[in-house]
């Protein structure tokens, strides 16, 4: 019988194996963990993925399997598929960290009607069903559906006796402005009591171990993003959009005001892309085809996902079981599982650049 091979060999070997988003091998990613070698040639080692979310981790698998397998003296190949988000979180902001946090991502439009609390909270459920862990945050302080669509009208807020306690649901951790006032009680803030609210809800909430906390903010351009910017830092921005011009139009203020906030969009989602007929399965734009992708392309923002108009869609927001999770393996649940999948790609890609830019650099000592 053949010798073992080293540990060396073995690593070599993977690096034939590259992370697509990425675009480098996962040794030099540092994505190995785990590797043991046994006098007897069973190889058995982790593969440790920057998101859960990867639609190709499986791939990756039987490549790093067969990669492995082909050395000489190897008898068997173990390989685990882990995953560890990073954080994206640049010190230099000047806003310090959120603890329980890794990422904050802002799920924003130019308009109202676009669908924008539905995708936040499809995507925020999309990305725990990968095996995320989500919160959701209601930014939407003057009109909070975040509790009705995920059938949590009735809850009100708790505390530990420090702070505000996350409500949860379908595995999401969840805190809105909706959980605090009666449903027919209008908000009537100026703009100092929105900002105190924001960070009332970023500093004072016990968030546990979030690899990702979406943010629902309210349609336009206005207070929330401004304090939103000013409190915490934020991975970036996914913007709602639908192929009609009036849509789009919006849509182009909305993503200039986040690039001025340096606020970064990451994705753009165009909701309402097209009606399938559950009978005959033809498609029809009723309010027009591809304005959202050209757009992306224009400004060159990733582009994350068409997704259809679907009676089931509504129905899930209106009885609080969201489409994920009622018809998942629908084209519409599909449709919402890749644009979570692209949007934790975003994410990995930012949070690389990040740790790629801070190499070699002196960390600063803050002044007491």
């Amino acid at each position: 019988m053949l010798p073992a091979p080293d540990r060396d060999a073995v690593l070599n070997a993977l690096r034939v194996v590259n992370d697509p988003d990425l675009r480098r091998d996962i040794v030099s990613l540092g994505f190995i963990k785990d590797l043991s070698i046994k006098d007897d040639g069973h190889v058995s080692f982790a593969v440790e993925l920057t998101t859960p979310a990867c639609p190709v981790k499986e791939q990756m698998r039987e490549q790093a399997t067969a990669a492995v397998r082909a050395l000489p003296g190897v008898t068997a190949v173990d390989v685990r598929m882990t995953a560890n988000v990073r954080s994206v979180s640049a010190p230099e902001t000047g806003r310090p960290p959120l603890p329980g946090v890794k990422n904050i991502i802002a799920v924003g439009a130019g308009k109202g009607g676009v669908g924008k609390t539905t995708v936040a909270v499809n995507l925020a459920l999309a990305l725990a069903r990968c095996g995320g862990r989500v919160g959701i945050l209601d930014g939407d302080i003057y009109g909070p559906n975040v509790p009705i669509m995920l059938g949590l009208s009735a809850t009100q807020l708790t505390t530990d006796g420090k702070q505000i306690v996350p409500a949860e649901k379908h595995g999401l951790q969840v805190v809105s402005m909706g959980f605090l006032t009666s449903d027919d009680a209008p908000i009537i803030w100026r703009g100092p009591m929105l900002h105190g609210a924001i960070q009332q809800f970023f500093r004072e909430v016990a968030w546990k171990d979030l690899d990702y906390l979406i943010v629902d903010m309210p349609p336009g351009t206005g207070d929330v993003a401004l304090s939103l910017s000013q409190t915490v830092p934020v991975v970036g921005s996914i913007v709602v959009t639908t192929p009609q011009k009036v849509s789009l139009a919006d849509t182009l203020r909305a993503i200039r005001m986040y690039q001025k906030l340096n606020i970064a969009p990451i994705g753009l989602v165009e909701n309402m892309s097209y009606y399938a007929c559950p009978n005959c399965h033809h498609e029809a734009d009723i309010f027009g085809h591809g304005g959202g992708e050209k757009l992306a392309e224009q400004l060159q923002v990733p582009f994350i996902g068409r997704l259809p108009i679907y009676q089931p869609i509504r129905e899930g927001s209106d009885t609080g079981v969201p489409i994920v999770l009622s018809e998942p393996e629908s084209s519409a649940g599909r449709a919402f599982m890749q644009a979570a999948e692209r949007t934790a790609a975003q994410v990995s890609i930012l949070a690389h650049k990040a740790a790629e830019a801070n190499k070699g650099k002196i960390p600063l000592i803050p002044v007491r």
